[in-house]
């Protein structure tokens, strides 16, 4: 054995030699990477964001290595993002029912992703057989697709120790995973009115939603509707595309959305399709997430709200200046 991988071989598990078959690879992760600050910071925001994710279900997850890898939480929490029901058996209480369960969720949530295979750094088998760093690479791309609000840590990256058995014995080598994009002012997504709202005068975003709401309902009063709660009523897109057709002068056949959706996913469908009007019309500026607003993001609902009122607003203004055009 090449002095390196001796040393390699050092810092991994005595059971490492047994477990891994002639002719196989397989990563692992020294004791100096798993206690790298950032890495362990790294696994806690992503433990609280699926544990307040998966709150209202009373799933707690202890361990990103240990609670993941049959499928269960995976399960939930991409149905929970997507707003997908997926027809897999609820409880898999066997190995071989549980990998078929995992199979399932992940071919799932890899065509959500709509990653190339390159780009997939996870498998059913390392998923499966615990893989931290895979575990940690699914999660990342799940929030960065589903909630790229969330803070988590730039630059994270590890020294990993791939070992292969061969004939001759075990060879190792040593190279840097990246987990999370370096942190640049290019990565980071660009600060609009409401991040500067929220985080430096709270007590105004009442106000803000009282006059949006105002606003709103002087428009939806033809349709003979209303609204009293923004945080609420926005979440199945039915009143923002209804609001944008009256606006925006479209009209939207009643085959092209659900007016009453029964489920997430009706309700992600509605919201998709308002935000890609808004996209079309130039309105939206900003990136907004149409499950954010299926699961009542204040923020990103009053955005959406907002790209209508500063423009519609501005119009009236402007009509009712001397010389400007009446309604």
């Amino acid at each position: 054995m090449e002095p390196e991988s001796f040393y390699n071989l050092l810092q991994l598990p005595k059971e490492v030699e047994e477990e891994l078959p002639q002719g196989q690879k397989k990563k692992y992760l020294p004791p100096t990477s798993r206690k790298d600050p950032k890495f362990e910071e790294l696994q806690k925001v992503l433990m609280e964001w699926i544990n307040a994710e998966l709150l209202p279900e009373h799933i707690v997850v202890r361990s990103l290595e240990e609670d993941m890898f049959d499928g269960l939480i995976l399960h939930h929490l991409f149905q929970k993002l997507a707003g997908i029901k997926l027809d897999v058996e609820e409880i898999a209480l066997t190995a071989v029912s549980q990998r078929r369960k995992l199979e399932a969720v992940l071919e799932a949530t890899n065509r959500s992703l709509q990653m190339d295979k390159q780009q997939v750094k996870w498998s059913v088998d390392t998923i499966f057989h615990k893989d931290l760093l895979a575990t940690l690479h699914l999660l990342v791309a799940l929030a960065k697709r589903f909630q790229p609000s969330l803070p988590l840590p730039m630059d994270v990256q590890v020294e990993v120790i791939t070992m292969e058995s061969t004939k001759s014995g075990l060879k190792s080598e040593k190279s840097v995973e990246q987990l999370t994009k370096c942190s640049t002012d290019k990565d980071q997504p660009p600060k609009d009115v409401f991040d500067e709202l929220f985080k430096l005068a709270p007590e105004k975003v009442n106000a803000v939603k009282e006059a949006i709401v105002n606003f709103v309902n002087q428009k939806l009063d033809r349709l003979g509707l209303s609204v009293q709660n923004l945080d609420t009523q926005f979440a199945d897109g039915v009143i923002l595309l209804l609001l944008i057709g009256q606006l925006e002068g479209f009209f939207l056949h009643l085959k092209e959305f659900y007016l009453t959706p029964s489920s997430p996913a009706e309700m992600v469908h509605n919201v998709t399709l308002a935000l890609e009007l808004l996209k079309d019309e130039g309105l939206l500026t900003y990136p907004v997430s149409p499950e954010d607003i299926v699961n009542k993001d204040t923020k990103s609902t009053l955005r959406v709200l907002y790209s209508l009122f500063c423009k519609h607003k501005l119009k009236e203004n402007m009509d009712r200046k001397p010389g400007g055009s009446p309604n």
